[in-house]
Parts: C-alpha cells; sequence; structure tokens
C-alpha cells in the first residue's frame, strides 16, 4: 500500500511539474520549409492556389481516403474554405484563403477543431529563381494554448509537424515535375 502512494504522490508531482512549466513555456511556434520545382513560376503558383489540389501531395489529406469534405467558394479564390472531418491523424476543421498575390503568395488560415482547437497562418510562397525553377516556400505559424504547449517541452513543432510538410513538398515537387 505504501508503494502504491509513493506512486501516485510521484505522478502528480510529475503532471504538477509539467503544468507549472507550461504556464511559463513558449508557446507560438513556426516552421519554415522550401523545395525548389523545375517548372516556371506562374505554373507552379495557378497549381497551389487551387486548394483542393492538395488532395494529390498533402500528407494530411492523403492519411485519410474516406475523409468527408466540404467545399465552400470559388476554388482559388478569396475566401474559398475547405473542410474536413476525418480520422486521428488528419482530425477535423478548415483551411481558408485568405489573400492572393498573384505568382507570389497565397495567405492560408487554417482553422483546426479536433484533436485541439488551434489556428494556424500556412502561407505558401513562390519565388522565380531561374525561367523553369520556382522556390516554393511553406510556413506554419501558430500558437498552443495553455495546457497544450506542454508538448513543447518534450518535442518541437518542427520535429512534430516538419517530416509532413517535407513529404508534402516532394509530393508536389513530383507532381509537378512530371
Amino acid at each position: 500500500m505504501k508503494i502504491l502512494i509513493i506512486l501516485i504522490i510521484v505522478v502528480v508531482t510529475a503532471i504538477v511539474a509539467i503544468l507549472i512549466a507550461a504556464l511559463f513555456s513558449k508557446k507560438a511556434y513556426s516552421i519554415h520549409k522550401h523545395i525548389i520545382i523545375n517548372k516556371p513560376v506562374q505554373e507552379v503558383f495557378d497549381y497551389l492556389k487551387i486548394i483542393t489540389n492538395q488532395e494529390k501531395f498533402s500528407k494530411w489529406v492523403m492519411s485519410d481516403p474516406t475523409m468527408k469534405k466540404e467545399f465552400r467558394g470559388t476554388d482559388g479564390t478569396v475566401g474559398f474554405v475547405y473542410a474536413w472531418d476525418s480520422n486521428k491523424k488528419a482530425g477535423a476543421g478548415e483551411q481558408e484563403i485568405k489573400g492572393i498575390e498573384n505568382g507570389k503568395q497565397l495567405d492560408i488560415e487554417v482553422r483546426f477543431i479536433r484533436p485541439f482547437v488551434a489556428v494556424a497562418k500556412t502561407p505558401f510562397t513562390t519565388e522565380a529563381i531561374a525561367p523553369n525553377q520556382t522556390k516554393v516556400s511553406w510556413s506554419m505559424i501558430s500558437e498552443m494554448k495553455y495546457p497544450m504547449n506542454a508538448i513543447l517541452i518534450f518535442s518541437s513543432a518542427e520535429k512534430l509537424l516538419g517530416p509532413d510538410m517535407e513529404q508534402s513538398l516532394n509530393n508536389l515537387k513530383t507532381i509537378l515535375e512530371k
């Protein structure tokens, strides 16, 4: 019985310590990835701004072929919303095109509902580095509210999300260079 009480005290103390640390831990994070695609900038940008094209390159969207999807507005224009309801990996939420600078930047806001509530800015930028070469940059900028930010004590958002972003960009490159 004494061992059980000691074990309970240790577990409760560890949980309380983590929650206290989370109070003072960072909440904001940003991840930035890029890739070079051997296609002209306008061709790459025109593909990216059609949000439903993510079904062909986004690791998260491709993680659940039975994902329920809803679309509002005209794809490729400001105000278009792509909503999803999926498994544990992809969760549920929606993304909206908030701004378009033709050939240069696509501003997207992602509103997560599940597995936790959050809002992220996920812009794509395209830059011509040669007539038939484009640098595509993809960022994710957000905050994790307390107590979810405790995750950032043990792992970085870069480690959690970065590999999936890189895989998605590699998929994009493969598709566009065919």
